[in-house]
């Protein structure tokens, strides 16, 4: 059911960013996979959710299970998720990431992503600091 996946996913999701921002409740996780534009790509240690609208793709979350980092999981996942969004018609994809998350910019630059907009203070962390977050964009034609 949606609901045991949506509790398995905000667990992952908690694990992922424990640290760094207030996780995803299960209700969203539940929110989103309830939608017809929500795409989920699942491997054993990784995830990511998207959602895609008309010709455009938005990456949700893209999370790796702390015990499995730095094998390539995130590649995978990021991989297929593209592909998943070009099946469903998106021509562009973007993301948001915490200008702090330099594992996950260092992924994405090499992906081909591109920093297109910033917003500032947006992520608060569990201190209280307030960290931009950077709009990164690709292009999937």
């Amino acid at each position: 059911s949606w609901k045991m996946a949506a509790d398995a996913l905000a667990r992952g999701n908690a694990r992922a960013f424990q640290n760094d921002m207030r996780p995803w409740t299960a209700e969203e996780f539940s929110t989103l996979l309830a939608s017809p534009h929500s795409h989920l790509i699942q491997s054993d240690h990784a995830f990511a959710l998207i959602r895609v609208v008309a010709d455009e793709a938005e990456l949700l979350t893209l999370a790796t299970d702390p015990d499995h980092r730095r094998q390539g999981l995130a590649r995978t996942v990021l991989e297929a998720l593209e592909t998943r969004a070009r099946q469903a018609g998106a021509v562009t994809i973007f993301l948001e990431v915490s200008e702090a998350n330099t594992p996950a910019r260092a992924l994405y630059a090499s992906a081909g992503y591109h920093e297109t907009a910033r917003r500032p203070d947006y992520y608060k962390t569990p201190t209280g600091q307030r960290i931009d977050a950077l709009i990164l964009t690709k292009s999937l034609s």
